[in-house]
């Protein structure tokens, strides 16, 4: 009688055994798994514009044009678990080249923000560039990029490159510039620029992508809980042309050391801008990676860190955003409907010595890294 219980015991634990291996590999079989996509969207200058998708093990999703080397839309998860964009997009290509885009996630460059007068002079010779501003009527967001997509560690991610050519837009030197852009499995979006050139030339490189980290519950951002990293901000007259001097945000509506909401103050920055446009001095001036800035939406739980190796970060509170323009699902726009943090160094260096330096010159490398981060407070 007993060896027959130790034989029934030992058949059970067997049984259970294989169950529990079963139960086991269907948790793996149905577990989130990273990948990478590739879609043809069309043509833009004869040339065929693809879409990646990366998706990481949380399920987590970054869309990638290659028009542009820009974000169209980041998937994201709430409070409650539900997936939905956190970005401003357009659902076809046509729109993304067409002259209504306000430059939605596009890589900036080879000078993003502003030059004044669309003039500089450097190493004793003037240049004269086609705009003042975003790297020029035709700058890097309008431009077709080459990608390559690349698996490591079960994280995915597109290297996008492009050849600038001496000339292109007033700017001096053959410019090689790449921009990788990796999902990291715990919802980091990191962005590594890498450039070099074999002619002194200016460079500054952003990402503009706006954010509403309502996932499409608020319309507006205003709502959004701001947080900057930085005492001081570069002043601004008309156009948000930096005037040269840096003042203290204290007892400004652009002191952001504590959090608080983008609409507080907002109205008291109209004057020059129709809203935020100013380019904050971080505290961290060090070229390592640092806490940049934090931004938090109450109505859906999501907190977003914004961290970078420059110097600034450019805050924009959508200002000119319409209801004339029709984004995702043909849904409209609005004023303040969206922010961007665009990480970067300071607007018209060129022309202001006291700046941070921003001309990359022959046989130096220029590396830059920013990484926005996604979590949910409960």
């Amino acid at each position: 009688m007993n060896k027959l219980r130790i034989t029934i015991c030992i058949s059970f634990l067997s049984f259970f055994s294989l169950l529990t291996q079963n139960a086991f590999s269907q948790h793996l079989v149905g577990a989130k798994k990273s990948f990478i996509t590739k879609k043809l969207m069309g043509k833009v200058q004869e040339q065929d514009v693809f879409q990646y998708t990366l998706q990481n093990k949380t399920g987590m999703q970054v869309q990638l044009l290659t028009y542009g080397a820009a974000i169209t839309n980041i998937v994201t998860p709430d409070k409650y678990s539900k997936m939905s964009s956190v970005v401003l997009g357009f659902d076809s290509l046509s729109q993304y080249a067409g002259s209504e885009n306000q430059l939605l996630g596009s890589t900036v460059g080879r000078v993003a923000n502003r030059i004044s007068d669309k003039k500089f002079t450097l190493d004793g010779k003037e240049y004269t560039l086609s705009s003042d501003i975003h790297g020029g009527v035709n700058g890097f967001d309008k431009r077709i990029w080459k990608a390559k997509e690349i698996l490591k560690k079960n994280e995915p991610a597109v290297e996008m490159t492009y050849f600038s050519p001496d000339g292109e837009e007033g700017f001096p030197g053959n410019l090689q510039i790449t921009v990788t852009f990796t999902l990291k499995n715990n919802n980091e979006l990191v962005i590594d620029y890498k450039a070099s050139t074999d002619k002194a030339t200016p460079l500054v490189l952003t990402n503009h992508t706006y954010f509403n980290l309502s996932g499409g519950k608020d319309p507006k951002a205003l709502s959004t809980q701001l947080t900057v990293l930085a005492d001081q901000f570069l002043e601004f007259g008309d156009g948000s042309m930096p005037t040269g001097n840096i003042l203290n945000v204290k007892e400004t509506p652009f002191d952001f050391t504590t959090s608080k909401t983008i609409g507080k103050d907002i109205e008291k920055v109209q004057q020059h801008t129709n809203g935020y446009d100013v380019t904050f001095v971080l505290r961290n001036q060090t070229g390592k990676l640092a806490l940049a800035a934090k931004a938090y939406e109450p109505i859906s739980g999501r907190e977003m860190e914004v961290y970078t190796t420059e110097p600034g970060v450019v805050f924009y509170s959508g200002n000119w955003l319409s209801e004339k323009l029709k984004g995702r699902g043909g849904q409209s726009y609005t004023k303040n409907g969206a922010f961007c943090l665009e990480t970067q160094h300071y607007p018209n260096a060129i022309n202001t010595p006291q700046f941070p330096n921003t001309v990359l010159r022959p046989g130096q490398n220029f590396s830059s890294q920013t990484i926005y981060k996604f979590l949910v407070r409960k």
